[in-house]
């Protein structure tokens, strides 16, 4: 009974907020499941989802041919019929190079002579792999914003083994990366991330699951969205708005459901409003549907797709071609694409082209 109940749960952490007893539901889930497959075993389906990037990191050997492998339309439905995924999902696609080989030939290059300060920068398993063009546009961004980024060698955050309920492993990555940052972080040289499941993963989750509950405690405050730091450095004046472009420019920012529940939206729409003529409004929506792997699998796919159309999608639709489309989340950016046909930006892709 209660594995059917946990089914349907979208682990989306509204409950948060909007629970007045505060009862962590997505928690429960992954105990849930975690003493679920202690005595039933953990399917293959979920086991391929929380290792993706032990998939991707193999996929990468041949790039070009694993991502022909997933365009192809007869081996990619071969695939999502083994994996249980649904027909109509689009399977996400390598970057042409990892962020972290693009850092290690370009990052010694971005390094601003006379630093604000210095940033460590959290290189997530989805960024790295799915999305590296954000993630030097982040690079990028924050050097042109005379912010000096360090990159060191850490585990994956363990966000989709924890998902999954697979938290043996998900507890080795967390004391793993708090043994790496305890070392390194402060309230001066914070951490900080682009993708907020695996960022704010530090704050929500590690402290539960780690060996070291003190140390976990106090990294966790200088863990940072990257949304989240720039918009504490324009509060205090060391990036303003003479810094970016003049032009118009009309966004609908559609916020990440972790970010709604550990942060808050403001950030990001702090960062898209602060060029002078960019006009940003909020959809008010909850979660877009997808939910991690939850709209990939195949049971799910209909009720993730009325999801998006519950406010998301219909909202989306009803702008303009010119109208830009915000969303830090990677798994909000494939689902709009997927309902929508419309191609989703990070903030900080749209903040770095604003640059003067």
């Amino acid at each position: 009974e209660l594995k059917e109940v946990f089914d349907l749960c979208l682990s989306c952490k509204g409950c948060n907020n909007e629970c007045p007893s505060n009862v962590d539901i997505s928690t429960l889930k992954a105990e849930f499941q975690y003493q679920y497959y202690k005595s039933n075993g953990v399917p293959l389906r979920s086991k391929l989802f929380a290792n993706n990037n032990r998939l991707n990191n193999l996929g990468r050997l041949l790039p070009s041919f694993t991502n022909f492998v997933f365009k192809n339309k007869i081996s990619s439905n071969i695939l999502k019929s083994l994996m249980g995924v649904a027909s109509e999902r689009n399977l996400p696609l390598l970057s042409k190079i990892s962020l972290k080989d693009w850092a290690n030939k370009n990052l010694s290059n971005l390094i601003p002579s006379s630093p604000i300060k210095t940033v460590y920068f959290f290189n997530d398993e989805f960024t790295n792999h799915l999305d590296a063009s954000i993630g030097i546009d982040a690079l990028e961004l924050l050097s042109r914003l005379n912010y000096k980024v360090e990159f060191v060698e850490h585990a994956e955050s363990g966000r989709s083994h924890i998902s999954k309920g697979l938290l043996e492993e998900a507890q080795s990555f967390a004391n793993k990366n708090i043994s790496i940052f305890s070392k390194l972080i402060s309230e001066d040289k914070p951490l900080i991330g682009i993708e907020p499941s695996a960022i704010l993963t530090f704050r929500d989750e590690y402290p539960k699951l780690a060996k070291e509950e003190t140390k976990a405690k106090t990294l966790s405050k200088n863990v940072f969205l990257i949304d989240e730091f720039l918009q504490n450095e324009i509060s205090i004046g060391n990036i303003s708005s003479e810094q970016f472009t003049e032009d118009s420019m009309q966004i609908l920012l559609h916020g990440h459901c972790h970010q709604k529940a550990l942060s808050s939206v403001q950030s990001s729409y702090t960062l898209l409003d602060l060029p002078k003529n960019y006009q940003v409004n909020v959809i008010p929506s909850g979660c877009c549907g997808m939910a991690g792997s939850f709209g990939y699998e195949k049971e799910h796919y209909e009720i993730s797709m009325q999801i998006g159309e519950q406010t998301l999608f219909p909202a989306i639709r009803t702008t303009d071609k010119h109208t830009v489309i915000a969303a830090p989340g990677t798994s909000c950016r494939h689902q709009i694409t997927d309902g929508t046909q419309r191609i989703a930006l990070h903030p900080v892709s749209i903040l770095k082209a604003a640059l003067k």
